[in-house]
């Protein structure tokens, strides 16, 4: 029998009677749809993430969806983020009619590179520095999407910095980032509006779909309650914006307020996990292990090494399979090369960092229960490709 990538039956077996006690109460009140479990798991996560408001959603791709929308972004708006990241991120940019703009990444946290950003935006102002664009014309700046990838945050004082010089939003995609701290702070706390998923294989996931938008600003958490339920307004049948149906299900809320329960716990274990992965393949040949800088700290949504080039990493994946090991790649196509964004006009050399990880990375089993001797099994595994 192999090793699972995540192991939620474990986690399952730890809270099941709280999970069907939660459930049974939903059952019971009949109010599946916005049901009281919502505004109670909205308060309990902004208090955790040391917010003032949180907005439960459908999925994490419509919390970016909603967030866009009550920020205003519009067809002829330009959106900055990174192409190494889930297609939903640039997705939901353009959705609205806007264009993402790709920024590079730094090489070592895979996030997006403050310095490339500076220039890139610059770049889109007239500046002629080399920085790759996309092919449309008359694009106005009005935001960046940062990406927590693999749970880790962004450098949030540089972005911000820039952000403010250049009179730009911040929508922090914390989708693989709930639970990870920058400088003192929870992730969720880090932009205008963050977005996060409830997606099963999250660090703090449902058992289907969810997600949850956090703001401390009043009047974006109104434009986002309206936005979730069709643009409503004070009169539910008047309709004051246009908006989604982008209701968390109170089912879900209940599982999640059980998952919760456990889930600092789960951040602590996931933190011993990496740990014991970079003492076991500290003197493996070629490969780079994740490392998170001072003042950091990642909840670990994925372990995601680096081989030395692709035909290290082919033998690698194949030494893993070959013991019921599964080492899935994240992510193989950078967004600027997605056949769904080719009139934008990138092509391969635009965003070379994003694609020598792509062409180097994958990932191991990472959860909180994953045991030190199967640790060693895929640790021996590695070294001996």
């Amino acid at each position: 029998m192999g090793i699972p990538f995540i192991d939620l039956k474990k986690q399952f077996s730890l809270i099941e009677e709280q999970v069907r006690s939660n459930m049974d109460a939903v059952l019971n009140h009949g109010a599946y749809i916005m049901g009281p479990e919502i505004t109670a798991l909205e308060e309990r996560l902004a208090e955790y993430c040391g917010t003032k408001h949180a907005l439960g959603c459908a999925s994490g791709t419509d919390a970016l969806t909603l967030a866009l929308m009550a920020l205003d972004i519009k067809p002829g708006d330009a959106v900055f983020t990174t192409p190494f990241t889930f297609f939903a991120t640039a997705e939901a940019v353009a959705v609205l009619g806007a264009v993402p703009v790709y920024v590079d990444i730094d090489p070592v946290t895979f996030n997006i590179d403050p310095d490339k950003l500076e220039k890139t935006i610059e770049a889109l102002k007239g500046a002629d520095n080399g920085m790759p664009l996309p092919k449309v014309e008359g694009l106005t700046p009005k935001g960046i999407i940062t990406v927590d990838i693999f749970g880790q945050p962004a450098d949030y004082d540089s972005i911000k910095a820039i952000a403010d010089k250049h009179d730009l939003f911040i929508i922090e995609d914390a989708a693989q980032g709930f639970g990870g701290e920058y400088k003192g702070k929870r992730a969720c706390s880090l932009g205008d509006i963050t977005c996060t998923s409830f997606f099963p294989a999250k660090p703090l996931g449902c058992y289907g779909d969810g997600g949850m938008c956090f703001t401390d600003d009043d009047d974006l958490i109104e434009r986002l309650r309206s936005h979730r339920v069709h643009g409503q307004g004070p009169d539910k049948y008047d309709n004051v914006r246009l908006g989604i149906n982008g209701r968390l299900d109170t089912l879900q809320a209940a599982i999640l307020q059980a998952k919760f329960d456990i889930f600092p716990k789960e951040v602590d274990l996931r933190d011993k996990v990496a740990d014991t992965y970079a003492e076991l393949l500290a003197d493996a040949e070629g490969l780079t292990v994740p490392s998170v800088p001072e003042g950091y700290r990642s909840v670990w949504a994925q372990y995601c090494p680096l081989a030395k080039d692709g035909d290290h990493r082919d033998r690698i994946q194949a030494a893993l399979k070959e013991k019921g090991v599964p080492s899935p790649i994240y992510y193989p196509i950078p967004l600027h090369l997605q056949t769904a964004f080719k009139d934008l006009g990138y092509k391969e050399g635009d965003c070379p960092i994003s694609e020598d990880a792509a062409k180097r990375i994958f990932a191991i089993p990472m959860h909180p229960y994953l045991e030190r001797e199967q640790q060693e099994l895929i640790a021996d595994a590695i070294k001996n490709a």
